[in-house]
């Protein structure tokens, strides 16, 4: 590494903007981030505003077994004074007891503050809401049938017996962790509806990626603890529980976006440059090496810019195609065949929900799982939970509906108005609301959000190899390395890229192996 050196890193995403600001925290090295869009920041992690209703695309709860990122987080946006118990949460970083950075300067902003939530999400199903995971108590069993206790209890026992030697599909992942009776019941449809393929054409490494370390018995382990163990202390590290059955979380004040829009403007009062509305089109090789990239800017006018590294969160499709040097055969047919499923999501206010909680107060949830077979619509967000600041009018609530699609499909190409309508009349369709209740509504399409595990996925180690054969290009990112990350596990491929830069020391294979469910080689030493 040398002082005056550039980096070029292609998207503003939670990658992207991570591996600018350690750039310029840690080092001499310059970096100028080109982001296609010229108003959003933060990739699919951005808020998107409408008519002063905040809607986070996707849903980002920060949390992370990563004690790094979890630093990293509350050192730009401090935990709001008072929330949780703040003050005494702690986490351990390289060794070192280091204390969660609180809000308690009367000179700070009041607005840049993480808030700490709640997490509840429940799967809507049969008209009626399952706890997720699924809670062993009366009303479980009510919902469900006893017969179909009886078969989810013995489909469990059996794979446990007789499980699936080859975990070759998601089909496989998913029976083996939860029986086939449940995985039936409440894992199947909806995984389809979200993925438009059969759970034995995905690969098995969607489940190892996101839903590694739950299954039957830890589910019914963590609701056992919950129900009869101590009270939560409250502590936000949560490290002995999987991710996906976490008590609470972090979320800034104005949803994710809020965190990367502060990010951009540290990068910039630091040195660094981020240029909006910069496309980028093409990556001139010389050598193993990428020499420039090629721009072209709001005003239609291109760019090329010297490059002694690149940093990559650009679809990897999109990527080989760039590359002006003869791609060879195998790894453009597999990059041809990569797939990615594409998101729309509907915003609706509401005067209020058709369904409420048990007491009758609102709906505490932040998503819900949309299990129903006769509806398109796959998750719904009540953005008022994540955050009340979401809302404008906290008498109204302020709601997300999640389609899957790709942007073939004839829903992609409706018109807003006509999915708004559709949305709508899905909702009241499974008593959810009344269509003559809603008030306001928005549409936002995200292509390419979810990078798929099917298509020619399974030979992507052709075209990584590949592209770690140039000593200077680092893929990071959900799109940058095909892979179903969260936030957390993206900014550590950048913080891990950034590191080894730092220290003269490549080992891109590090990035491939990163995964946020474990323990991290910095936090061992």
């Amino acid at each position: 590494m040398k002082a005056g050196q550039t980096a070029i890193i292609i998207g503003a995403g939670p990658a992207g903007l991570t591996a600018a600001l350690e750039f310029t925290r840690r080092s001499g090295i310059h970096p100028i981030v080109l982001e296609a869009s010229p108003t959003l920041i933060g990739g699919i992690s951005c808020t998107i505003e409408h008519h002063g209703n905040r809607m986070d695309i996707g849903g980002h709860r920060f949390f992370s077994k990563s004690d790094r990122v979890m630093q990293w987080w509350t050192d730009l946006m401090p935990i709001a004074a008072g929330a949780a118990g703040a003050a005494e949460q702690a986490i351990r970083y390289q060794g070192q007891q280091r204390t969660v950075t609180t809000h308690t300067a009367a000179s700070a902003d009041d607005d840049l503050v993480m808030l700490v939530r709640p997490r509840k999400s429940r799967i809507y199903f049969l008209r009626s809401f399952f706890d997720y995971p699924l809670a062993l108590n009366a009303q479980t069993i009510r919902q469900l049938g006893l017969v179909r206790m009886a078969k989810i209890g013995l489909g469990y026992l059996k794979v446990k017996l007789f499980p699936r030697k080859q975990e070759a599909t998601l089909e496989d992942f998913l029976i083996n962790r939860f029986g086939t009776e449940l995985y039936l019941t409440f894992f199947k449809s909806y995984t389809e509806k979200v993925w438009g393929v059969k759970c034995n054409q995905i690969s098995a490494e969607w489940g190892a990626q996101r839903i590694k370390g739950l299954s039957l018995r830890t589910a019914i382990a963590h609701f056992l603890k919950k129900t009869f163990g101590p009270k939560s202390s409250g502590d936000l590290a949560q490290k002995g529980t999987e991710t996906s059955l976490i008590e609470q979380f972090l979320y800034p004040k104005f949803g994710p976006g809020q965190l990367w829009e502060h990010a951009a403007k540290l990068i910039e009062q630091q040195g660094g440059e981020l240029r909006r509305g910069w496309r980028v089109t093409g990556l001139h090789v010389e050598s193993n090496r990428v020499a420039s990239v090629t721009a072209v800017d709001t005003e239609g006018q291109t760019h090329t810019l010297a490059a002694d590294y690149v940093f990559s969160t650009m679809p990897v499709r999109e990527l080989v195609r760039s590359l002006d040097c003869p791609v060879p055969p195998n790894v453009q047919e597999v990059s041809d065949g990569l797939q990615y499923r594409d998101f729309i999501t509907v915003g609706l206010l509401v005067d209020r929900l058709a369904v409420s909680e048990p007491d009758g107060s609102p709906l505490k949830d932040t998503w819900i799982y949309i299990q129903e077979p006769d509806v398109l619509v796959g998750r719904l967000q009540i953005f008022n939970n994540w955050s009340p600041w979401m809302v404008a009018d906290p008498s109204k609530v302020w709601i997300g509906l999640e389609y899957f699609c790709y942007d073939t499909d004839e829903l992609w190409k409706m018109d807003n108005e006509s999915l708004a309508k559709l949305a709508i009349g899905e909702v009241e369709k499974i008593g959810i609301l009344r269509a003559a209740d809603v008030r306001d509504w928005h549409v936002v399409r995200v292509p390419k959000t979810y990078p798929a595990y099917f298509g020619t996925y399974e030979r992507f180690d052709e075209i990584s190899s590949y592209l770690n054969g140039f000593e200077n290009l680092f893929l990071v990112g959900r799109n940058g390395m095909h892979k179903y990350n969260n936030q957390d596990h993206s900014m550590l491929t950048a913080m891990t890229a950034v590191d080894q830069i730092v220290a003269g020391e490549i080992d891109k294979s590090a990035l491939w192996q990163i995964n946020t469910e474990q323990e991290y080689h910095e936090e061992k030493k």
